[in-house]
């Protein structure tokens, strides 16, 4: 439980929980951070209890992880459903799709929600490819929001006492524009979203690049309720 007072220290999630700066270096949209983190919630049937726990990268992948801990932890029943909802620095790879898919595959009774800060190498047709099937195979993938941000901040970091509000305001735009992207991954439309790097100031840019089949298949007020276009701009 937490208060504007700080994490209690009789708060049970307290070893769990992650630093500030570590939930900053991970999940700022601005970042390309090599290493990945999850932050998960399992929920079972309907319990009002949530577990709640966090993993980063080992030899293998952080997606790997959580289904290896899961599938050697856990006893599923196949009569109690379970939910569960991942909070990811980066979306998964085309091989953590497939293992991911495998893993529902075993375990009919759970529904998996993935949000995610940043698309992993979308520019990669098999990473693309990834995202769709596990979309298609009922996995609901969606880009991480203002209100995400502030509700991982709340219940899985230890901030300091008085700083339960002190979540990072990321720009918004830089989640409009992964939005913009995974919405042309999901309608199999060519990467608009490019990301470089300039190294001497490590600094990373993201710009636009249209092309006649994103205007032609992309809706008008969906770009418009992104941010991308004025409502008096119209698509020749």
């Amino acid at each position: 439980m937490t208060s504007e007072t700080g994490t209690s220290t009789g708060d049970a999630t307290l070893r769990r929980r992650i630093q500030p700066w570590e939930f900053e270096v991970f999940f700022d949209p601005r970042e390309l951070r090599k290493e990945a983190c999850l932050l998960y919630e399992i929920k079972w049937g309907r319990s009002r209890k949530i577990w709640r726990n966090s993993g980063q990268n080992t030899s293998k992948h952080v997606e790997v992880n959580f289904i290896e801990k899961f599938s050697s932890e856990r006893q599923c029943c196949p009569s109690v459903s379970c939910c569960i909802t991942w909070f990811l620095s980066w979306s998964p790879c085309w091989e953590c799709s497939k293992a991911i898919r495998e893993f529902l595959s075993q375990y009919p009774n759970i529904t998996l929600v993935i949000y995610v800060a940043r698309l992993f190498y979308h520019m990669d047709q098999q990473n693309r490819q990834g995202i769709r099937d596990l979309i298609n195979s009922g996995v609901s993938i969606q880009i991480m929001t203002s209100s995400e941000y502030g509700h991982c901040w709340r219940n899985f970091v230890n901030y300091l006492p008085g700083e339960e509000a002190h979540w990072p305001r990321y720009p918004p735009l830089w989640m409009m524009m992964y939005a913009l992207e995974l919405h042309c991954i999901i309608l199999s439309l060519p990467p608009c979203l490019k990301i470089s790097r300039r190294c001497q100031r490590q600094l990373t840019f993201f710009s636009l690049n249209f092309q006649n089949c994103h205007h032609q298949m992309i809706l008008p007020h969906t770009l418009f309720a992104m941010g991308m276009i004025q409502p008096s701009v119209t698509w020749r």
